[in-house]
């Protein structure tokens, strides 16, 4: 009987836990950049989202010739106060030939990991050369996964932090203790945070038009990873940062709904990613540029990280294998199933 495999957060933190999340990061990252690379071998389209005043569910589809991938995720701002995540998540990967699914997978930690792993590419393609610092503006779930993949793939080692809640960055300065070659120096502010830093990372919450970085916080060179602006109505970003900056970006028909830019123009340039990557398109073009990552999360994304999870979680024997298609039997009797 053909079973899929069910890789639950217990098995995903496993899975991490035996390769050690450095490893795990640089992994991933190098399934991105395969996927990226493939590009127009896959169908894609921007993510269906049903919103409401207090959040929004998503699903984010993608295929290519041989799997079929998506994601269920959600953003709910307000669940910290109930006790919940603001973003939970699971996920399918299933053949194209059958529809026969795969592997069902948590994603709430690996969308975590994922995004961490994509920031730390883009910068590895459009930052300078010799990034060290990076001021983390927010503090919360996904903070320490973006610190652990830019000191995993681009060797940054001093962080600036800060976050409207001190608690959270006491919950940072706690999990980062384990990784003493990271130094975390607390500022009291944000611009505090950024002054001086290669490379500025934008992580908040918040669903609302908020302006974390101005124009005159901004310095030559500067790398942005904005993370935090990821559906409309919600940017982390002044508008005239981003007319002052060469912007990359995921999927352009999503990023230009859900992203910083939705706040420009429908015409105004930007660059895909996976050109860069394929050398198609320049990156940094030179030292003083400033560049900005609009990241919003794309399904392809998520199809590497499921294709990635998939072949660990079977080589090191985790997760579970479960029964959602029917055992074997005829297969236009399922009535004999009851």
């Amino acid at each position: 009987m053909a079973t899929t495999r069910f890789v639950d957060i217990q098995a995903l933190s496993a899975l991490v836990r035996t390769l050690g999340v450095p490893r795990f990061l640089e992994t991933l990252a190098q399934t991105l950049r395969e996927d990226f690379l493939r590009w127009p071998d896959f169908d894609k389209s921007a993510r269906l989202a049903s919103h409401s005043p207090l959040g929004v569910i998503e699903l984010m589809p993608v295929s290519d010739a041989t799997h079929y991938a998506f994601k269920y995720v959600n953003g709910h701002p307000a669940n910290t106060a109930r006790g919940l995540p603001t973003v939970m998540a699971f996920g399918v990967l299933a053949e194209v030939e059958t529809g026969f699914p795969l592997l069902l997978a948590e994603l709430t930690l690996t969308t975590a990991l994922r995004t961490a792993a994509m920031s730390a590419l883009a910068a590895q393609a459009v930052a300078r050369p010799g990034v060290r610092s990076m001021a983390l503006i927010g503090n919360g779930a996904q903070a320490e996964f973006q610190a652990l993949a830019f000191h995993a793939l681009l060797g940054v080692d001093e962080l600036r932090v800060y976050d409207l809640d001190p608690a959270a960055t006491d919950k940072l300065e706690r999990n980062l203790a384990a990784y003493p070659a990271l130094r975390v120096q607390r500022a009291a502010g944000i611009a505090e945070a950024v002054r001086g830093a290669d490379i500025v990372s934008t992580l908040t919450a918040r669903k609302a038009r908020a302006t974390i970085l101005t124009p005159d916080m901004i310095e030559p060179g500067m790398h942005i990873n904005a993370v935090g602006g990821d559906c409309p109505g919600k940017t982390e970003l002044h508008v005239d940062v981003l007319k002052a900056s060469r912007v990359f970006v995921e999927y352009a028909p999503q990023t230009r709904i859900e992203g910083e830019i939705q706040q420009l123009p429908a015409d105004f340039p930007v660059v895909e990613l996976w050109r860069v990557l394929a050398g198609a398109e320049p990156g940094r073009q030179d030292d003083a540029e400033v560049t900005v990552f609009d990241s919003v999360g794309f399904a392809l994304e998520d199809y590497s990280a499921l294709r990635l999870v998939h072949r660990l979680a079977t080589e090191h024997g985790l997760g579970q294998d479960v029964a959602l298609a029917p055992p074997d039997g005829d297969p236009k009797d399922l009535l004999r199933l009851l």
